[in-house]
């Protein structure tokens, strides 16, 4: 054994004798209890970041640590391959995306095995290989046969830099997520899928997620956004025909002052059609982002159209505006505006001095003083904090200025309502979903090419099952100006598979998010070349532990549970959730905000590695901060991190020089020794609840450096002494294993010749070595702490009153005539002492 520790070395050795090996291969065949682990599959960018190592590292130890606990593990790896960051880099240097993501695979791949990862590198998979997205390909024939994937024209966020649609999660404060554009409006014509349809069940089976935060099930029930409300109609003045809006307040339908329609609507397009300066306004409100985010935070703006529509319940007419804050894709286009109990009506009508009507008195407010007419409610008493006062109490209210309606509380007034323009077939309850169908259709090169044929005949048509996958032209030419796919007639021309006439491949590509919301259930199968997924599945599935950022919360983790339960309805798994346990890490740092080239806080993960080694890295990365906090990033860390090690190496080898010996299993000890063997299996008790039920890594951590503290005051070298340090040892290596599985392969080694750390199981905690002999006595005077004695389990009360006074640190308040008056014996605990 080397006297110094020689990080590149044993990292290179058991690196290499894990794949020589195959040491992680999972198999399903096998009696011990299956342990999917999966952290989120990377996107091929270049370079790792420490953002990587350390959601790949807590996903190993999990991995690790599940397999010495006697689990049959699989943890796989695989390149969330497609999107647009691949065109940006193969315009800037001349070269396709298909040869520029391939390279940056190869080089990833080799920086993730550096850092000794325990991956199963037979089941990688890469998402942009026809292997893969041929099936994506398949199960998106399937949906359009079932009606689940449809084609309309639809308002969306057109990205004018990267040339794309954007999801409404893609569109932060207006403005794309990848290239920073303001986002504008425009009418295209995309393939949705229908996930509005699985609203209840992705609602409701969150209360099956136990193994998830509350946070993201909280951030999903948002998004989702279940509400009860009503469909209200008003009669359009001068015309055929009613203005449907919802709403979820129909008990303050009498507080109704104007309606607002979306730019988009068909009443805006109306009266638009004589009025320029409307028209004008309407392609002004287009520019702008559809998210609700966006819309919510923007300037409220409007103009009136001149339309006036009739109140449903009490015949008043009223105008009808066209409003920047009404969105075309949510209820119907159209509000009905209630500014006296609505923050942005309140805000929209004070601009434009438009009427403000309240409809609810405080109920404490009407014991004290009789209810004040109508009248006396002027525009400017409605302040902004007032109209919230009214929103919240809801359950303190009543309502006023409501005709027949008046002296009723919310509920009772929401279903009076409700009833009568159910009665005068003027609306109905209805249960809405904030909830959008997803747009996958994209305007890009780089990804999954749509599997559909427009036919001049037979209209569209899915690409038959034995004509998959239809293969992106990966050999193309990026000069920035639209996809190369729609300007290549050897890709997109073709025939009808049904008819057999000239038609015409779709040129679209499929959003990235539907890659990566189905590639857990691929890894099952990953060989799988005449299913999506085949038997094999059903074993592996759901995963036990997926690891990944917050920041996927709402995107990718709703996505894909959707598509579990698009793959469970067509057959393909039984499973209703992919994911049983989820741990959000927190990001990694510097100088206090998160790491970023644009910034200059990077620091690379390589050069660490160079430096100290993928251990220290790892043991740093897990011992700076629980994972699901942010981690400050501090040298000084990294190096204590390694300090550590080194320490640990040295006391390995000092102990290995005196000759070998079998660690501890009987004998007489001194009471030295017991209190170390007491910690020993404290320890092993603590560090496995840290890392299994906690993931608290870093007081795992914690605990095997302060046993090992206690190690090194033990300086006796008899041969007692030496079993006793033999067996904490070992126990530590096995301990520190799925954090810093180098440094430990290479000790094991040096302790058991004969015997492989990968094989070792999980040290078991001996209970006999943890019950105490003796116990530490707080000792008090008049409640005061001032000092404490150790004393043996089963000494009695009155020996241990007796200890206690005679201690120095007592007799010093027994001076002066003081005398004891009373002594308070807590068992195992504290001794109060009374003086006077």
């Amino acid at each position: 054994m080397q006297q110094q520790y020689p990080f590149k070395e044993i990292e290179q050795t058991a690196q290499k004798s894990w794949e020589n090996n195959k040491t992680f291969a999972a198999c399903e065949v096998s009696d011990k209890p299956k342990y999917f682990c999966l952290s989120m599959f990377p996107y091929p960018s270049g370079r790792l970041h420490m953002g990587h190592v350390r959601n790949y590292t807590i996903g190993d130890v999990l991995s690790r640590f599940h397999r010495m606990r006697g689990f049959n593990v699989m943890q796989p790896m695989g390149w969330d391959a497609f999107g647009l960051p691949a065109e940006n880099a193969a315009i800037k240097n001349n070269t396709a995306p298909a040869k520029w993501t391939y390279e940056n695979i190869e080089h990833m791949k080799t920086q993730l095995k550096q850092l000794g990862l325990a991956v199963d590198w037979n089941r990688e998979i890469s998402t942009c290989t026809p292997e893969y997205y041929r099936w994506e390909q398949w199960l998106f024939t399937e949906l359009f046969k079932k009606g689940l994937i449809y084609k309309k024209t639809a308002t969306v966020n057109w990205d004018p830099v990267d040339q794309t649609v954007l999801a409404n999660e893609q569109v932060i404060d207006g403005k794309g997520w990848r290239s920073g554009a303001l986002v504008e409006k425009r009418d295209i014509p995309q393939y949705f899928m229908k996930i509005t349809a699985y609203a209840d069940e992705l609602l409701n089976d969150l209360d099956k997620l136990d193994g998830w935060p509350e946070q993201v099930k909280t951030m999903q029930r948002n998004w989702i956004g279940k509400s009860y409300g009503c469909e209200v109609e008003f009669p359009i003045v001068g015309q055929s025909g009613n203005l449907k809006v919802y709403t979820t307040r129909p008990d303050t339908l009498m507080g109704a002052t104007y309606v607002a329609v979306a730019a988009e609507h068909a009443l805006a397009t109306l009266a638009a059609q004589n009025n320029r300066a409307l028209q004008a306004f309407i392609d002004e409100c287009k520019l702008g982002s559809v998210a609700e985010a966006d819309v919510a935070t923007a300037e409220k703006k409007g103009m009136d159209t001149g339309l006036f529509v009739t109140h449903p319940l009490n015949g008043e007419q009223l105008p009808v505006w066209v409003a920047n804050y009404v969105l075309a894709s949510y209820g119907e286009g159209a509000v009905m505006a209630v500014p006296a109990h609505d923050e942005r009506d309140f805000e929209f009508a004070t601009n434009y001095k438009l009427p403000i009507k309240p409809i609810y008195e405080n109920t404490v407010w009407r014991t004290k003083e009789k209810s004040r007419p109508l009248e006396d409610y002027g525009y400017y008493e409605f302040e902004a904090s007032k109209w919230k006062n009214w929103y919240s109490e809801k359950n303190e209210v009543i309502t006023i200025n409501s005709e027949r309606y008046n002296d009723l509380f919310p509920k009772e007034a929401f279903d009076a309502i409700s009833t009568d323009l159910n009665q005068r077939n003027l609306g109905k309850k209805r249960t809405q979903y904030r909830l959008r169908d997803w747009g996958v259709s994209r305007q890009r090169y780089w990804g999954c090419p749509i599997p559909i044929i427009h036919c001049p005949k037979c209209g569209e048509v899915p690409v038959p099952a034995d004509q998959l996958p239809v293969v992106l032209p990966e050999n193309v030419v990026m000069d920035g100006v639209g996809s190369p796919i729609k300007k290549d007639p050897s890709f997109f021309e073709t025939t009808c598979p049904s008819c057999g006439v000239k038609a015409t491949r779709e040129t679209d590509t499929l959003d990235t998010f539907f890659e990566s919301s189905w590639y857990f259930a691929r890894y099952a199968s990953f060989d799988a070349a005449n299913s999506m997924v085949d038997e094999r599945a059903n074993y592996w599935l759901p995963v036990d532990q997926y690891v990944g950022g917050i920041e996927h919360a709402i995107l990718h983790l709703l996505y894909a549970r959707f598509f579990n339960k698009l793959m469970r309805d067509v057959g393909l798994i039984e499973n209703d959730e992919p994911f049983t346990k989820l741990l959000t890490q927190g990001m990694v740092l510097k100088d206090g905000s998160k790491m970023s080239k644009s910034k200059g806080n990077t620091v690379d993960p390589q050069a660490l590695i160079d430096t100290y080694g993928a251990d220290t890295a790892r043991l740093f990365m897990m011992f700076a901060a629980p994972p699901e906090q942010s981690l400050e990033w501090a040298d000084s860390g990294v190096e204590g991190a390694n300090r550590f090690l080194r320490r640990l190496w040295k006391a390995c080898y000092d102990h290995l020089q005196l000759g070998s010996i079998a660690a501890y299993t009987q004998g007489e000890l001194t009471a030295e020794l017991k209190s170390l063997r007491l910690q020993l299996h404290q320890t092993i008790e603590k560090v496995a609840d840290d890392y299994g039920r906690r993931h608290s890594f870093n007081t795992a951590i914690s605990s095997v450096m302060e046993l090992m503290n206690a190690l090194a005051k033990v300086e006796n070298t008899d041969e007692t002494t030496r079993a006793v340090r033999q067996e904490v040892l070992q126990t530590a290596i096995l301990l520190l294993s799925p954090i810093v599985p180098h440094i430990c392969d290479a000790l094991w080694g040096e302790f058991n010749p004969n015997g492989k750390l990968v094989d070792a199981d999980w040290p078991v905690a001996d209970k006999a070595a943890m019950v105490q002999d003796e116990v530490a006595l707080v000792i008090q005077v008049n409640g005061k702490l001032r000092g404490n004695i150790t004393v043996a389990k089963t000494m009695d009360k009155a020996t241990i009153e007796k200890l206690a006074t005679e201690q120095p640190f007592v007799q010093k308040y027994l001076v002066n005539g003081a005398r004891v008056r009373k002594i308070i014996v807590v068992p195992n605990k504290l001794v109060n002492i009374v003086v006077s």
